[in-house]
C-alpha cells in the first residue's frame, strides 16, 4: 500500500477551483447571461491570443504565460470570444495595477472589451451592467487594429517557401534598413523589403 502510494504522481486536485468570490460572480453571469453567452472560467491567455511575429516577439510570450482571464463569454454558436471578464483587486495608491493595465491593453488591441469588477462578497446586477457598457465603450473609442494588417505576420520566402526572420542591412545603399530574410540564409538568398509589405 505505501509502495503503491509512493508511486502516485505529485498531482491533486486545486481546491477550491474558484474562489468565493469568482463563483459569486460566475452564479450572477449565469443568471444574467441565460442563454446569450457560454462562460468559460479561468481561461489561458496563451489560449486566446497568438503572439505576431514570434520570432520577434519571443520576449511578449512571458507577458501571456500560465496567466488566465477569470471569466471568457463567448457567443453560443460560433464559440467566438465576445467578453472578458476580470476580477480586480482594490487599486493601489498610484492608480492601477501594472497586471490590470497589461490586461487592459491586451484586450483592447484585441478588440475584445474587457470588463473589469472590483472583488467582492456579493455583486449587483446593475453595476455589472454598467461595467459591460463602460467596456464596450472603451473599445470602441480606444480599438484601432486593422485587420488584416501585413504587418501582422511573417511573409514567406519568395524563393523556397519558409518562414522569413526580420534582418537589417549592415552595409550598402541600405545600411540600416530592416528587411525580411529566409530563416534558411545563406543557403537561400530570398529576401522581402519591409516597403513591400506596407
Amino acid at each position: 500500500m505505501v509502495e503503491e502510494q509512493n508511486n502516485r504522481l505529485p498531482y491533486r486536485l486545486k481546491e477550491p477551483f474558484l474562489s468565493r468570490t469568482e463563483a459569486a460572480l460566475f452564479r450572477l453571469l449565469t443568471d444574467m447571461m441565460a442563454d446569450r453567452y457560454v462562460i468559460c472560467p479561468k481561461v489561458a491567455l496563451s489560449d486566446l491570443f497568438i503572439i505576431l511575429r514570434p520570432n520577434e516577439n519571443v520576449h511578449f510570450f512571458n507577458k501571456i504565460f500560465r496567466k488566465h482571464v477569470d471569466f471568457l463569454l463567448c457567443d453560443p454558436v460560433t464559440y467566438m470570444p465576445s467578453f472578458g471578464v476580470e476580477i480586480v483587486k482594490p487599486i493601489a495608491k498610484d492608480g492601477v495595477r501594472e497586471a490590470d493595465k497589461f490586461m487592459g491593453e491586451l484586450f483592447t488591441d484585441a478588440g475584445l472589451p474587457l470588463v473589469h469588477v472590483p472583488s467582492q462578497e456579493a455583486y449587483d446586477p446593475a453595476d455589472i451592467v454598467a461595467l459591460f457598457q463602460l467596456a464596450v465603450v472603451k473599445v470602441g473609442k480606444t480599438s484601432s487594429v486593422r485587420v488584416g494588417n501585413p504587418m501582422d505576420t511573417v511573409p514567406n520566402c519568395p524563393v523556397c517557401g519558409k518562414m522569413m526572420v526580420l534582418r537589417i542591412h549592415r552595409n550598402g545603399t541600405n545600411s540600416g534598413k530592416k528587411y525580411y530574410g529566409c530563416i534558411d540564409s545563406p543557403r537561400c538568398n530570398g529576401t522581402v523589403p519591409i516597403e513591400a509589405l506596407g
